[in-house]
């Protein structure tokens, strides 16, 4: 039975020119008009493209990804880098980085040292006794073979000493004040405005970080305290006295090797820095609190003296010291030459007649 053409069909046209394509399939055309239709009626809802790949589009991560975006650039835009280049924050980037640095060098050390027990009976020396420690420097748990120079036999020794309370107290100020940098230096270039605000941010600030002023100060001098106690617990002439074989006559026990504990004293080193960084940052923070800005006004300017209004006050200007001295210049004209009053006024008078000038002309 031969199919009929549908009435949509019959009604089509005979071509479609879609994007300078010309298309004059009946059934791509109504495949067109259909989703032409269907985009009509949907006209609110573009937020599903159509997809050509077989993942499947996701509008509420593609949103999500936009709304990360946007609001990264934002905060990019608006932040107030400039705030770095001042003593506040340039100060506060110190500490950030040093702080790092302080809990670094300390948490993550690690050490060994060597000794040699040579016993009488050759057989049973042993040259290379490595002892390993580590981070938080439990060394009462920390412990090594030696032999006994008796038939072959070793011993196991402890170290003495546990100084993990210095260490860890140590690396945890460094660490919290690490994130607290980090935190502040987020506020000071992207909500500095709202940080000064009703000068809560300020007083805040002020008092966290003359906690950590002190809390560095404590720190790095216990740390300081139980680096010594470590060199000490861990130096090997120290250890070979705890060796019984090393007692005996005949048998001789030297260090082979000593512990680097320069990571350690960097740490050290570190602590006392931040100490000082720390310590003169107060100083920026508390200006940052307005505190001191009643007591920095300047001084009210001072009021020049009016000018005289005549020459005549009494007062208005100070006598010539020459004049005092001297009298000043007085002619007198009393004088020769200048006591001719009767020749002048002879010339001036007699104005019709000619004068003596006049007749040598």
């Amino acid at each position: 039975m031969e199919s009929r053409p549908s009435s949509l069909q019959l009604q089509l046209p005979v071509s479609l020119n879609i994007d300078d394509f010309i298309v004059t399939d009946k059934g791509r055309m109504t495949e067109l008009f259909n989703l032409h239709f269907i985009k009509s009626g949907s006209l609110f809802d573009l937020t599903t493209p159509p997809c050509q790949s077989n993942v499947p589009f996701s509008p509420i991560k593609s949103k999500l990804k936009q709304s990360l975006i946007s609001v990264s650039l934002q905060l990019v835009a608006q932040g107030h880098f400039r705030v770095l280049k001042v003593p506040l924050g340039f100060i506060k980037a110190l500490e950030w980085f040093f702080a790092i640095f302080a809990f670094s060098t300390c948490g993550s050390y690690s050490g060994m040292f060597r000794m040699a027990v040579e016993c009488k009976n050759r057989t049973d020396s042993d040259l290379s006794i490595e002892v390993e420690f580590e981070y938080p420097f439990r060394l009462h748990q920390v412990y090594f073979d030696a032999p006994t120079c008796k038939g072959g036999n070793t011993e196991r020794y402890f170290l003495v000493g546990d100084y993990s309370s210095s260490a860890e107290f140590f690396v945890t100020i460094g660490v919290f004040a690490f994130l607290y940098s980090t935190a502040a230096l987020s506020i000071y270039v992207f909500f500095f405005e709202k940080y000064k605000e009703n000068n809560k941010g300020p007083l805040i600030d002020l008092g966290v970080t003359g906690v950590f002023a002190f809390m560095w100060l404590v720190s790095s001098a216990a740390w300081a305290k139980g680096l010594s106690d470590v060199k000490t617990a861990t130096d090997p002439e120290k250890v070979i006295t705890l060796i019984s074989a090393c007692d005996s006559e005949g048998n001789r026990c030297r260090e082979v090797h000593d512990p680097v504990m320069s990571g350690l004293n960097t740490s050290v080193a570190f602590g006392f820095i931040n100490l000082v960084l720390w310590v003169g940052n107060l100083w920026f923070v508390f200006k940052e609190t307005g505190i001191i800005a009643p007591f920095m006004r300047a001084p009210p300017p001072q009021e020049k003296p009016a000018a005289p209004d005549a020459y005549g006050q009494q007062g208005a200007y100070e006598p010539d010291p020459y004049a005092s001295n001297q009298g000043g210049y007085q002619p007198d004209y009393n004088q020769q030459g200048y006591n001719q009053d009767a020749e002048y006024g002879q010339g001036y008078v007699q104005q019709g007649a000619p004068t003596s000038f006049s007749n040598q002309m």
